[in-house]
């Protein structure tokens, strides 16, 4: 069952079209992220779910039911928002249920659900207290908290782990998932790090410029990204890229030197301009079955203790290799990478579109 459609969806400011023909489907209990750069168009998306913004044209349903000139009251939805929004003079119980109290719901209901949510989320021993005595991780379980007492359709959050530093991040990112799975909610969450896509999302939808440029699972974005920004954008490090000219029998030639060639599983027109994507993870030292040889040049070497990043010059470009442990390599140093012919990317070159449909089994 589909929770939301979003149907050819645009959105206009004067002289600026921020959402393109946006296309999305989210099933009922599914967790969908919104990733991309700042000011792709996520988070106006996101406000007009909430209500927040007014849409140009198009039509957005909730459970069936269409939302478009509806006020956030009456969409049943619960918005999280980067900073925690808590009223200062009130103590965590009273930030929980401002909303129920608005609303004049009974006292007993109002203290059971501010109760359970409180247990959920490990507040229960915090509701007497203001929020300048929590920390920015607590801060963010009692904004989330808030929309949990109102039980809506629909979970918002439009980058809420971002004021966090990079530990408390990892752990939030756990807590937020969980708390997705007990409550069998559904949740669209806003965020610019692919990682955070990649590890809490079910469905992840990709956006550039107002558009969605592919959406999908997170490891289908990450095998068969549908064009260069998308292989470019999810994966960490970032895959590398290098213009090549293609050759007969899937020889494919870098541009840059014309006595670096690899032979590829594709079968592409002679002369035909491409991008070659090489994922950093997928480069090696070492040889293995169906490998491609590349010759390099170290430039750099990275090392974060359990994983090393070796900078190189392939053909006048840079490309980078993960490497978990220590190559032992210097500045300077002659290597050939390996890489399977399996794991290369092709792109055209002038519109970035993956070529797939020639490769060969």
């Amino acid at each position: 069952m589909l929770q939301i459609e979003i149907d050819h969806l645009n959105k206009h400011y004067v002289g600026f079209h921020a959402l393109k023909d946006i296309n999305i489907a989210i099933k009922q209990g599914s967790f969908v992220a919104l990733v991309g750069p700042s000011g792709c168009g996520k988070s106006t998306l996101l406000r007009t779910l909430a209500g927040l913004e007014k849409i140009s044209s198009g039509d957005v349903r909730i459970a069936g039911t269409s939302v478009v000139g509806k006020p956030p009251r009456e969409r049943d939805v619960a918005m999280v928002f980067q900073s925690y929004a808590l009223y200062p003079h009130m103590d965590v119980e009273r930030n929980m249920n401002y909303s129920m109290r608005l609303k004049r719901r009974p006292k007993d209901e109002i203290s059971e659900r501010t109760r359970a949510a409180a247990d959920t989320l490990g507040l229960g021993g915090l509701l007497d207290r203001l929020p300048k005595a929590l920390s920015g991780g607590q801060r963010q379980r009692v904004a989330m908290g808030r929309a949990i007492v109102r039980n809506p359709k629909v979970f918002l959050f439009d980058e809420p782990l971002s004021n966090l530093d990079a530990a408390l991040r990892v752990h939030m990112r756990g807590e937020i998932r969980k708390l997705h799975e007990r409550l069998q909610a559904t949740s669209v969450y806003v965020t610019h790090d692919q990682v955070e896509a990649m590890t809490m999302a079910d469905h992840v939808v990709v956006m550039r410029s107002g558009v969605v440029e592919q959406q999908g699972s997170p490891l289908d974005l990450y095998d068969h990204p549908g064009n260069k920004f998308v292989a470019g954008f999810i994966g960490s490090p970032a895959m590398n890229f290098l213009p090549a000219t293609a050759e007969a029998d899937g020889k494919i030639v870098f541009n840059k030197d014309s006595t670096q060639s690899i032979q590829s599983n594709f079968h592409i027109e002679a002369g035909r301009k491409l991008w070659v994507g090489m994922r950093p993870e997928h480069l090696s030292l070492q040889a293995g079955s169906n490998d491609v040889e590349i010759d390099a040049v170290v430039t750099g070497i990275e090392s974060t203790g359990s994983m090393t990043f070796v900078v190189l010059d392939v053909a006048d470009q840079p490309v980078i290799m993960a490497h978990s442990g220590r190559p032992g390599n210097g500045k300077g140093e002659k290597v050939r990478l390996h890489i399977s012919a399996d794991n290369l990317h092709l792109f055209d070159y002038e519109t970035e579109l993956a070529i797939t449909s020639t490769r060969t089994t």
